[in-house]
Order: structure tokens, then C-alpha cells, then sequence
């Protein structure tokens, strides 16, 4: 039995799906259902005896501790998190208490529970804390990648909070013994994305005839990963992973904002043409920047190839086509997903496109 935290938001549901795929062992999956934990994404489990929900807060210790003694978790894999920049930047109290104070009532909760566990299954037992490369900061042009020595220099109230989390995870390793592994992933995409980041917004937008915003010049590169390809990692770094290290999860595509909005109206005009004949391209708006915008992010994964032989399965072309037709396929997934809550964040965001 594995405990899963944040398993119905978009990386953490795709991870709950993967590791059923391959494992029969059973999943509990513990998750707040905010705007982005959506029960829909693990529909396919209905009625499978293997997964088990609890809706609850990290943040909320007796439930931590009821859930741990009841189902005795070998491993807990820690999804839970507010995690976009942009909501961070608008509202951060949120993301102080999802990321720094639950991160620490987790760390507590796993760490009573371990303590109290017989000498094979505590040695036995690890903590997984999912994070990203936004911890360390932005990169110059021809800067080399991060890896997992960069110096931490988060700049938004986002990448600030998973920093702290981090820092928190690695603490409770050093000071309290607690048997910790964390993993720093680049930008995700894929199946389930809430469609407030910038792939899965693009498609939904371009269906709509609805602009698509790129902020500033468009010109921001990020690495991208492939959320399955993200998936195969965790499970390789919890199941073979060296205790108390990071290890840095990358899909070798550093592209450009724009650049990424041209390859889904690519895909779109090839696979769900508009009735007028133009390119979706025609429909893109730039907007202004948000504050404190970092031009670059790029993830050097060559630790985890190295030392636990994983890279990616998938190139950017073959995983950002899958994705493009898991949502032509999903339309009914995308209009309930696009909630009140989905409609007044857009407004905000981009009222002035």
C-alpha cells in the first residue's frame, strides 16, 4: 500500500493511473479537491478495490495520522501542492498554507508513524516529495541547465513556497533520520492538464475562437516533460532512488513560449481545421507580462539516467500530438473542468488581452 497526496490533480491523478497500470499494489489517495483535484481524472477506477480516496487537507493532522495507522503506507508520494505562478502572484496566502505548513504537517504526521514502525518496514519506507525546477530560480540565455546542485533563488510566491517546502523535506531528513527522496521535474504536459497553464489553455482557447494570450514577447523557454514520462520517473526514483537525495526530472525540450502556441495551432490546423480555412495562429494575442516572469528554465537530467538509468520515453513532437488528441477526444472533460472558478481566474488573468 502506497499513500498518494494531491492524487486527483493533473500530474498526481496521472501518476495514481499510471502506477495501477503496472502495479497491483493499492493506492490511497488523499486529495483537498480544490479548483484543480477533479475526481473526473480517475473515473477509469471506478469500482476498483486497488484505489481508495480520502478527500482531505494535508494540513489536517488527525486525518494524516488516522489514515496512516489504518492503512500502514509503505511509501508516501507527496503531489499536494498549490501550483501555479500566476494564482501564486494574485493570491499567495493560499500557497504559503498548502505548500509550507501541509508540507510540515505531512512531514510530522509520516514522521510519528514511522518512528513507530517495526525495524524491516521502517527501514523499508520512503517519502517522496514531488517539486519542480522553478525552485532554482531563472536562467541567462546560454546559462547551463539546472542540476541538482544550482543554488536555490525562487522569485515567485509559487516556486518561494516549494522551495521552502523542499528545504523543509531535506531538514526532516538530515535532523530526524526520516527516509526522504525529492524530485524537481520540469514543466509538465499531457492528459488532465487544467486548462489554466499554457498547452492545455491554448487548445481550449483555439477551439473556442477564443484568443490565445502569450505573455510579453512569448519568448520564455521552459524544458517540457511529458506527465507519463514524469510518471515512469517517480516510480524508478521511490522504487531504486539513494535516501535524502534530489534528483532532477527533465524532458530535454527547451522551447520557447511562442514557439510551443505554434506547434498546437499546427496540430489543431491539421487535425481539427477551422470552418474558415485560416490557421489557428490567427487567433494569437500577446498580452502583457506578468510580474517577475523568469526568461528560462532548463533541466539537466543526466543524474537520473545516470545513476538509475530513466530518460524520457517520449520527444516533444510525439507527446505534444498525443496530448492535442486526448482533448479533441475529452471535449466533455474540458466543460467540467471549466467551472466558475476556471471562468473568474481567465478574467482576471487576461481582461485586458
Amino acid at each position: 500500500m502506497i499513500l498518494v497526496t494531491g492524487g486527483a490533480g493533473f500530474i498526481g491523478a496521472n501518476f495514481v493511473l499510471d502506477w495501477l497500470s503496472v502495479h497491483d499494489e493499492p493506492v490511497v489517495n488523499l486529495d483537498k479537491l480544490t479548483y484543480a483535484g477533479n475526481l473526473h481524472n480517475l473515473a477509469s477506477l471506478q469500482g476498483d478495490a486497488r484505489h481508495v480516496f480520502v478527500q482531505g487537507d494535508i494540513g489536517d493532522s488527525a486525518l494524516l495520522t488516522e489514515l496512516l495507522q489504518k492503512h500502514q503506507p509503505r511509501a508516501v508520494v507527496n503531489f499536494a501542492a498549490e501550483s501555479h505562478v500566476d494564482r501564486s502572484i494574485h493570491g499567495p496566502e493560499d500557497f504559503i498554507q498548502t505548500n509550507i505548513v501541509g508540507s510540515f504537517r505531512l512531514l510530522e504526521a509520516v514522521r510519528a508513524y514511522w518512528n513507530g514502525l517495526d525495524a524491516t518496514p521502517k527501514q523499508d519506507f520512503r517519502f517522496l516529495h514531488v517539486s519542480t525546477d522553478e525552485v532554482y530560480g531563472s536562467l541567462d540565455a546560454q546559462a547551463p541547465a539546472f542540476t541538482e546542485e544550482h543554488l536555490y533563488q525562487p522569485n515567485s510566491p509559487y516556486s518561494a513556497s516549494k522551495a521552502a517546502s523542499d528545504h523543509l523535506v531535506r531538514a526532516w531528513h538530515h535532523t530526524y533520520g526520516l527516509p526522504v527522496l525529492t524530485t524537481n521535474c520540469s514543466n509538465n504536459y499531457g492528459p488532465l492538464h487544467f486548462p489554466e497553464k499554457l498547452i492545455p489553455l491554448m487548445i481550449v482557447n483555439a477551439l473556442a475562437g477564443k484568443p490565445l494570450p502569450i505573455y510579453g514577447d512569448g519568448m520564455q523557454v521552459r524544458d517540457w516533460l511529458y506527465v507519463k514520462d514524469h510518471c515512469s520517473a517517480i516510480r524508478r526514483v521511490l522504487e531504486a532512488g539513494r535516501l535524502g537525495e534530489t534528483y532532477n526530472v527533465g524532458g530535454w525540450n527547451e522551447k520557447p513560449n511562442v514557439d510551443i502556441v505554434h506547434h498546437v495551432c499546427s496540430l489543431l490546423d491539421e487535425l481539427r481545421p477551422r470552418a474558415d480555412g485560416q490557421s489557428y495562429r490567427e487567433q494569437i494575442s500577446y498580452v502583457k507580462d506578468r510580474p517577475g516572469h523568469d526568461r528560462r528554465y532548463a533541466i539537466d537530467a543526466r543524474k537520473l539516467e545516470r545513476e538509475l538509468g530513466w530518460k524520457p520515453a517520449e520527444t516533444f513532437e510525439s507527446g505534444i500530438r498525443k496530448t492535442v488528441q486526448w482533448y479533441l477526444e475529452n471535449p466533455q472533460w474540458v466543460a467540467q473542468v471549466q467551472s466558475g472558478a476556471y471562468r473568474d481566474w481567465v478574467q482576471t488573468q487576461y481582461a485586458n488581452a
